[in-house]
Order: structure tokens, then C-alpha cells, then sequence
């Protein structure tokens, strides 16, 4: 028996590192897409990872799927679907963010973000936990936020070092950084509507689902399709007036469309696939998944983006001191987060 729950651990564990890695990884076939503006891109992402992918993947996993949807109560759906609208705007200000700053400072301050609130949200409703618990998940946060603010100050010296080598300021790319550096904040901030969603719609959509014979796991595809769904509305209306406004529609007639068209459909997936895989792993996981999973879900994703932006040249030109800059927020906030997790499981 020992050894089973040893190997249902060790089975969690690689999946919750498997889904982080698809998640730090989804925004990179973006810089090699071809004659696409930022527009183009990112309205084809959000079609495709907020409708066509979850549209698909819950009708063909969720037995009984017009049952419990049909079915859930209206206050519900108008919870879910509020707060869903709010982390809809978040990760559209995401996405700006890695357009402004990169996969390396745009992962780490938006997730960064996110654990900050995040962790500290559960309070409003449950109240303090015991004083142990509490020190951890504060000590965590501040670690967290430490990380945080020196990815911020890393960016910062790096836009620095581009200028230098430039020999003068642009102004056109001039407060660019300190740009995405706060769009990828008040993002992170506003992302958090996803627990919030989650926590109002999950017991019902839970109950319902095993009620029609699906397995605990799908729970987690039943929570994202109303989530999903309600997020896209936001990003559909924002990229149709962006597409008019820059007049983008006539970049999608390009040679190079099929090819984008493949690397923004696998963007999709994998995004998608990672709250899905990250799900499993948490119900592999069982006690510790959303806890333990979700520390190493995240830094999982936040490593694998700041190593994709220096593969991809994007710190190229930056000194040494920014790169351990960056280096030093990312090992804080690794070290934060399994604190914070710590933390959760000695509640």
C-alpha cells in the first residue's frame, strides 16, 4: 500500500512539473510567428484557447454535459461569470505585458502576483488560521514579494543596458518596461477572479458532474468551460475594436497564416492543457494537490519562462547585474512559494 501511495505521489508530482512547463512555455511560438501584428496574434490566441479548445475538450469529456450545465443555478452562473470577466481582462493585460516585457519579467510579476493575493484571499472568508500557519504564509509572501520587486528592478536595469547600446533613447520603446511592468501587476491582480470563480462554482459543478458518472478530475474541465467561456466575451469585444482601430484585419492575409495559424493553435493547447493537467495533478496529489501541486505547478512555469526569454536572446543585452537580478527574484520566489505551500499544509 506504501509503496502504491508512493507512486500515485511521485505520478502527481510529474504532472504538476509537466503542466508548469506547458504553461511557461504556451506564449513562445508567439515570437516566431510572421507578418502578424500584436493584434492578429493575440485575437486568434483568445478565440482559440478561450472558445474552440474548451468548447471541444468539455463536450467530449464531461459525460452528461447539457445536464449539469442546464441545471446549475443562475446565481452562479452570474458569479462565476462576473469574476470570470474580471481574470478575462487580466490575462488579456497578460499578454500585453509579454508583448512589453518578455516571457522572463512578463511570467514572474503576473504569477508572482497572483501567489501574493492569492494567498492571503482565503482570509476574507475563513478568517486568520492558527498562528503558525500564519507566520509561514507571511514570511512566504514577503519572499514572494521580494522576488517580485527584484525581477521589477531587473527589467528596469536591462532597459538600461539596451539603451546604452543604442547610444541614445528611443522614445518610442522610452517607459516600455515600467509600462509592462504595471500592466503585468494590476493583470496579476485582476487574474485572481479565476479562484474566486472556481471557489463559487466548483461544489456545485462537482457534485453534478460525479452525479453523472465522471471522474473526480473532471470537476476541474466543468469549472474552466464557464470560466473560460465568460473570459473570452471580454477579449473577443477588446481585439475586435483593437483589429478596426489598427486596422489589422488585412495582416491576416499573409503567406506565412497557416504557419501562424499552427503555432497560435498549439499556444491554445497548451494553455488550456495546463489548468487541465494541472487539475490531475492535483487529484493525484489528493490532500497536498492544492497545495504542494500548486507551488510546483507554478514555479515550474515561472522557470521554464524566464529560461525560454534567455534562450530567446531577450536578456542578450542586458549586464551581468540584471541577469542575477533576475536570477536572485526567481530563486525568492521559488523559495516563497513552497513556504506558502508549506504553510497550507500545516493548515
Amino acid at each position: 500500500m506504501a509503496q502504491l501511495n508512493i507512486q500515485i505521489m511521485t505520478e502527481g508530482v510529474l504532472w504538476a512539473i509537466f503542466a508548469g512547463l506547458m504553461l511557461g512555455l504556451y506564449a513562445l511560438p508567439e515570437k516566431f510567428t510572421k507578418g502578424f501584428k500584436y493584434e492578429n496574434t493575440w485575437s486568434l490566441f483568445f478565440l482559440l484557447t478561450m472558445f474552440v479548445v474548451p468548447i471541444i475538450a468539455s463536450v467530449t469529456l464531461i459525460q452528461g454535459f447539457g445536464e449539469i450545465f442546464g441545471n446549475m443555478p443562475t446565481d452562479i452562473w452570474i458569479k462565476m461569470g462576473l469574476t470570470s470577466f474580471l481574470w478575462g481582462i487580466g490575462v488579456m493585460m497578460w499578454s500585453k505585458a509579454i508583448n512589453h516585457i518578455g516571457l522572463s519579467l512578463g511570467f514572474s510579476i503576473f504569477i508572482g502576483t497572483i501567489i501574493l493575493v492569492g494567498s492571503l484571499l482565503p482570509f476574507i472568508e475563513d478568517g486568520l488560521p492558527p498562528s503558525n500557519v500564519l507566520t509561514f504564509i507571511l514570511v512566504g509572501i514577503l519572499v514572494v514579494l521580494l522576488g517580485v520587486i527584484l525581477n521589477g528592478k531587473a527589467g528596469l536595469l536591462r532597459e538600461k543596458d539596451e539603451a546604452k547600446l543604442k547610444k541614445a533613447e528611443d522614445s518610442s520603446t522610452k517607459g516600455s518596461m515600467t509600462t509592462g511592468i504595471l500592466i503585468a501587476v494590476v493583470g496579476g491582480l485582476l487574474a485572481t477572479g479565476f479562484s474566486y470563480a472556481n471557489a463559487a462554482g466548483r461544489p456545485y459543478l462537482h457534485e453534478a458532474s460525479i452525479a453523472q458518472g465522471n471522474a473526480d478530475w473532471i470537476t476541474a474541465v466543468a469549472v474552466m468551460f464557464p470560466i473560460f467561456i465568460s473570459g473570452g466575451i471580454v477579449m473577443t469585444a477588446y481585439f475586435l475594436w483593437q483589429l478596426n482601430a489598427k486596422k489589422a484585419w488585412g495582416d491576416f492575409k499573409t503567406p506565412a497564416f497557416g504557419k501562424n495559424l499552427s503555432l497560435i493553435l498549439i499556444m491554445a493547447v497548451f494553455h488550456y492543457a495546463a489548468s487541465a493537467l494541472f487539475a490531475y495533478a492535483a487529484f493525484k496529489l489528493g490532500a497536498s494537490g492544492n497545495t504542494v501541486g500548486y507551488a510546483i505547478f507554478n514555479t515550474a512555469s515561472v522557470a521554464t519562462a524566464i529560461v525560454s526569454g534567455i534562450v530567446t536572446n531577450e536578456w542578450i543585452s542586458a549586464s551581468p547585474k540584471a541577469r542575477n537580478m533576475l536570477y536572485s527574484g526567481l530563486g525568492c520566489m521559488i523559495a516563497g512559494i513552497i513556504i506558502v505551500a508549506y504553510a497550507n499544509g500545516l493548515g
